[in-house]
């Protein structure tokens, strides 16, 4: 008997719209125990997700410009230091919403999708969440911690090998 979509997810999905601040969407995640969130817009349709990993690529982005400097002279690199210091700094005054750092694609997955199918599709797309949804309502999410679960059900675990 095949494992569905439904029967591993956690129902429970905490929404964030996309006007919140970079900051309150950090605290929101921290608040929660979670690493990432689905984003709303206006209407509460979803947009798009952010996650833990969206606010560290936005914050630390000046940092990746290494290989671009190693055809500049040390001076020059201290220089183009100073400079990405001082936007960064201009851009901190400035309060960065959800939806400039948000991903804006959402893959889900039917509630009746096997859990096998999510594996794959997870594990091509690097994913460590997907929505699930029903007549294209999200009712839920599948983590990878979700996917640990089958593990430590054993009768979740003979399903799935039985596929």
């Amino acid at each position: 008997m095949t494992v569905l979509a439904y029967e591993i997810m956690t129902p429970s999905v905490k929404a964030v719209p996309q006007s919140w601040t970079m900051e309150r969407l950090a605290r929101f995640l921290t608040d929660n125990e979670i690493t990432g969130s689905p984003v709303t817009d206006d209407n509460g349709e979803i947009v798009g997700i952010a996650t833990l990993k969206d606010i560290t690529e936005f914050r630390w982005s000046s940092s990746r410009d290494q290989e671009q400097q190693a055809d500049l002279t040390p001076e020059e690199q201290q220089e183009a230091r100073r400079l990405r210091m001082a936007i960064f700094e201009e851009m901190g005054k400035v309060p960065v919403e959800v939806r400039d750092i948000m991903t804006p694609i959402v893959l889900c997955v039917d509630e009746q999708t096997t859990v096998k199918h999510i594996a794959d599709v997870m594990m091509k797309e690097h994913l460590h969440r997907i929505f699930v949804t029903r007549d294209k309502k999200i009712t839920g999410i599948i983590t990878t911690y979700d996917m640990l679960k089958l593990i430590s059900d054993k009768a979740l675990t003979q399903r799935c090998a039985s596929d």
